[in-house]
């Protein structure tokens, strides 16, 4: 765990590039504004594009299509918000989120693999309860009726993902974890990650601990990794496979783009999420743990291995 939380870790080093690091208080504070004020600019150019569109069809592909824009259009500006943020006040180059080339493809799909097993065992998890059941549903929105919709709206969570990875990870963490202390910069950027998904329908107690655990999760990882490629990976598939390949709730919101798979909850709420989807059950709550105490164990290794003698 040392090794994760270490003032030197490399994701907390390039926060420090730049000229000067935001205090506390100034980053919770333009980071939650920003966010909802990014989302109502970026949202009413994709409602004015849907206009134009039309209300289409009911298939996969045209779902897919309105919900892709609508993803990319309320999330997209937050990259620019942060780029404008790291340019006039940090000053320091967006790279130094965490967005090193170097290793870059591997991560993702790394990430890719991790985030697609992790949300299956929580899946696998409730069905060894008896408590997932599969459901039919509209013929043109399930099945491989919906395989174009299915992979169309993955630029949408590829978009949507990486967004909340760079406010989270990528900008609050380091910044706090580098002017203040990295726990710190742990448990804030966690923390309003689950607030910011607090207007989410179908909310629960227990969806925002899941929220919160998800958040300080993803802060590990990229502190594992040093950088955001892998968790970008991780979030946007775990929000896919969530909706679209197992076609559960995401986080209260009934996802766009049909799903492979039409399974839906059939026990108690506290364990399959109820409204929420399962994000809002204990059998995420134990996937996440579970994910958390493995990065813990994987850190406690990379602290013991012994430092290449110089030559």
């Amino acid at each position: 765990m040392n090794a994760l939380l270490a003032p030197n870790n490399h994701l907390i080093a390039l926060a420090r590039q730049g000229k000067r690091l935001p205090h506390l208080v100034l980053l919770l504070i333009v980071s939650i504004i920003a966010t909802f004020v990014m989302q109502i600019l970026g949202i009413i150019p994709a409602l004015l594009v849907l206009q134009l569109l039309g209300a289409g069809d009911n298939s996969a592909l045209a779902s897919a299509a309105r919900g892709a824009i609508l993803l990319i259009g309320s999330t997209s500006l937050i990259f620019a918000f942060i780029w404008a943020w790291l340019r006039w006040f940090d000053q320091r180059p967006y790279w130094t989120l965490g967005l090193e080339p170097r290793g870059a493809l591997g991560k993702y799909a790394r990430g890719l693999l991790v985030g697609l097993l992790m949300f299956a065992a929580a899946v696998g998890l409730a069905a060894a309860f008896g408590y997932v059941a599969y459901e039919q549903g509209d013929p043109q929105q399930q099945g491989l009726a919906a395989l174009g919709g299915v992979l169309l709206i993955t630029l949408g969570w590829i978009v949507q993902g990486a967004s909340e990875e760079v406010l989270c990870r990528g900008w609050l963490l380091p910044s706090i974890g580098g002017r203040y202390r990295p726990w710190l910069g742990v448990f804030i950027s966690a923390l309003v990650f689950a607030l910011l998904h607090s207007l989410n329908p179908g909310l629960s107690v227990l969806a925002m601990v899941n929220l919160f655990l998800f958040g300080i999760f993803a802060a590990l990882y990229a502190l594992y990794e040093g950088g955001l490629w892998g968790i970008f990976a991780l979030h946007s598939v775990w929000n896919w496979a969530q909706g679209n390949l197992f076609g559960f709730e995401v986080s209260g919101t009934t996802p766009e783009g049909g799903s492979l798979l039409n399974l839906q909850e059939t026990g108690p709420d506290l364990i399959t999420g109820g409204r929420f989807g399962p994000e809002g059950g204990l059998v995420v709550s134990a996937v996440l743990l579970g994910g958390i105490l493995v990065l813990v164990a994987l850190a406690r290794r990379m602290s013991r291995s012994p430092v290449p003698a110089e030559s």
